[in-house]
């Protein structure tokens, strides 16, 4: 989490807890009490009364060194949200098909705010490098779920993104507003997204939407490959599939009417 935003909402004794628990990232899974304060911005005294509690709880757990890492009772908690876990636990049979169609990388994520978040990857010891790993957030422009959910959140949250700086990880990364446009246009019409090399030089992901009971895309899955060979007109029908058959699991119906 962004410091300056930290230290705003550490103003409120809700706001310190969670800069407390927003101090840990993929790139901070272990922290000091030391850390912990610097990056919450708080001060040491304060962080260690607020530590003390979380631990106490089980949100944080202290090591034999006297690091902190998240606690399991706060997985407890986050398994509960229907985005997460729940999703996954109806997703996971056709993520599994789609592994043993490909043997490639499997993906599932859902959108937050601006961001992609993935829920569960699958992936095979020959399958291509990726950064990813469940819990991991990237910018929703350069990944094929991200794309994918991009393309079928509203219109002012589309033109929102378009507007603002688009993140350059590679020289393949889409960073013209105009071009993500079109590129949002043509998921929109072919039914899947197609990401290439605009994360690392040498993977592609096919991906496509899942949508809810009422329609609404919930969520999207992929399948990345390595970029040299790829093939597209393959991958698609089968990340379709996979994604059609997560959306009949979570209630939607062609024909609009909720199961």
């Amino acid at each position: 989490m962004d410091q300056g935003v930290l230290a705003v909402t550490a103003r409120s004794a809700p706001g310190r807890l969670l800069a407390v628990l927003g101090a840990f990232d993929h790139t901070h899974p272990a922290l000091s009490l030391t850390d912990i304060s610097r990056r919450a911005g708080l001060t040491l005294t304060t962080a260690h009364r607020l530590v003390s509690a979380l631990t106490e709880w089980g949100a944080l757990e202290r090591d034999p060194s006297g690091v902190y890492h998240v606690g399991l009772r706060l997985w407890e908690v986050a398994a509960l949200a229907p985005r997460g876990l729940a999703l996954r636990q109806v997703a996971l049979p056709f993520l599994e098909d789609l592994y043993e169609a490909t043997h490639e990388n499997v993906q599932l994520a859902v959108r937050d705010g601006s961001e992609v978040v993935y829920t569960e990857w699958l992936s095979g010891r020959s399958a291509v490098g990726v950064h990813i790993r469940v819990g991991a957030r990237w910018p929703l422009h350069v990944t094929g779920v991200g794309l994918a959910l991009l393309a079928h959140s509203g219109f002012e949250l589309q033109e929102a993104y378009c507007a603002g700086p688009l993140a350059s990880y590679t020289a393949h990364t889409i960073t013209d507003p105009v071009r993500l446009r079109r590129v949002l246009a043509e998921v929109r019409r072919a039914g899947v997204a197609v990401s290439s090399r605009q994360v690392t030089d040498d993977a592609l992901s096919v991906a496509a939407p899942v949508r809810g009971p009422g329609g609404a895309v919930a969520a999207a899955v992929s399948v990345v490959v390595p970029h040299a060979d790829a093939q597209v007109p393959v991958l698609a029908p089968a990340v379709r599939l996979a994604a059609r058959g997560i959306s009949r699991a979570l209630g939607w119906q062609p024909d609009g009417r909720p199961r």
